[in-house]
């Protein structure tokens, strides 16, 4: 692959490549590689050569299979946490060019290559250079941590320490607050503590874990409850620990069937219950440069949660244990 202009189109790198390598997810864990049509950049759209990409937990469901997917899903769909290097641009495109490393938005990021809108790709900085940076996922961290409002002096409960929650401990910390960490694994529970965490509690039992936080806070439970695993018990779980007039903040993956939850507790407490999903591109990508800075300050630290690396080639056991979870996973990276 060359990275240098053609002379007829200085926006567009020259490449002798027409196809690549892409990951199709045929039919419920049923994965494959396969050789599909290098994508071209149209107006005010960047091509990437992909370096990685991270897995998230939200591509269970598409893996495991639901009533509402239909199979093949698109050539690399549903990978979203991509980064790599500037290949070639659209017209119109002067934010980037050729070269620039980026993290980007963009959903078929599990290939070789693929292509974003210009204005949600954020420049890397030489400081990170040879970093992993799945800009998706920490964005939405920063975006998280910032809708949750958190105070120095606060007490925080953070439920479910997967990258999320442990990115979650490292800028709560850093704001000044108490955090108890509540989470199923030993071994999520050691990431908590590495991660600054002041409590662990292992999520085993619903009212022993209520009275154990009743008691670390003196009976008045915590101003802000973070729920990070996207499941119905924890949910009502964090409903429990808010304190009154405190903020109940849901950054779990909840969009895998409905959920049930305790209104009238919620409602008795008065609680903020604030979904801290984003939609809007523009909060995507204000928070992934939230994150470079983060990360570059070290404010946040992903590295050591970086745990498991697997090549394109690889991708089937990768979604393996992004479902069964061994002992010390945490994230899961692609890599090209």
């Amino acid at each position: 692959m060359q990275e240098t202009l053609t002379t007829h189109n200085p926006a567009v790198a020259s490449t002798h490549a027409t196809t690549m390598k892409a990951a199709v997810l045929a039919a419920p864990q049923s994965i494959k590689l396969e050789e599909t049509a290098l994508p071209e950049p149209k107006a005010g759209q960047v091509r990437i050569r992909l370096q990685g990409c991270g897995l998230c937990a939200s591509n269970i469901p598409v893996w495991e299979g639901r009533e509402w997917f239909s199979y093949p899903v698109a050539a690399g769909n549903p990978g979203h946490e991509g980064w790599g290097v500037v290949d070639a641009v659209g017209e119109g495109v002067d934010q980037v060019q050729p070269g620039d490393r980026v993290a980007a938005l963009s959903y078929n990021a599990y290939a070789e290559y693929d292509v974003a809108d210009a204005d949600k790709v954020v420049k890397l900085p030489d400081s990170l250079q040879g970093k992993p940076f799945p800009g998706e996922p920490l964005g939405c961290s920063m975006n998280i941590f910032r809708r949750s409002d958190l105070q120095a002096g606060q007490t925080v409960a953070i439920l479910g320490i997967g990258f999320l929650g442990a990115l979650l401990i490292q800028l709560a910390k850093d704001a000044g607050a108490r955090v108890i960490a509540v989470s199923q694994r030993e071994f999520s529970l050691e990431v908590a503590k590495a991660c600054g965490a002041d409590e662990v509690i292992k999520m085993d039992d619903h009212y022993k874990i209520i009275e154990k936080v009743k008691e670390l806070t003196n009976g008045n439970f915590c101003e802000r409850v973070i729920e990070c695993t996207g499941k119905e018990w924890p949910l009502n779980l964090a409903g429990e620990l808010t304190a009154e007039r405190g903020k109940l903040v849901i950054a779990g993956f909840h969009q895998d069937g409905m959920r049930q939850v305790n209104i009238q507790l919620w409602n008795w407490r008065g609680l903020d219950v604030i979904n801290a999903h984003e939609r809007d591109p523009k909060e995507y990508i204000k928070g992934i440069r939230e994150a470079v800075a983060a990360v570059e300050s070290g404010r946040m630290n992903p590295e050591k949660l970086y745990t498991h690396t697997y090549t394109l080639q690889e991708i089937a056991k990768a979604f393996e244990h992004l479902t069964s979870r061994p002992d010390g996973f945490v994230k899961a990276l692609i890599t090209y």
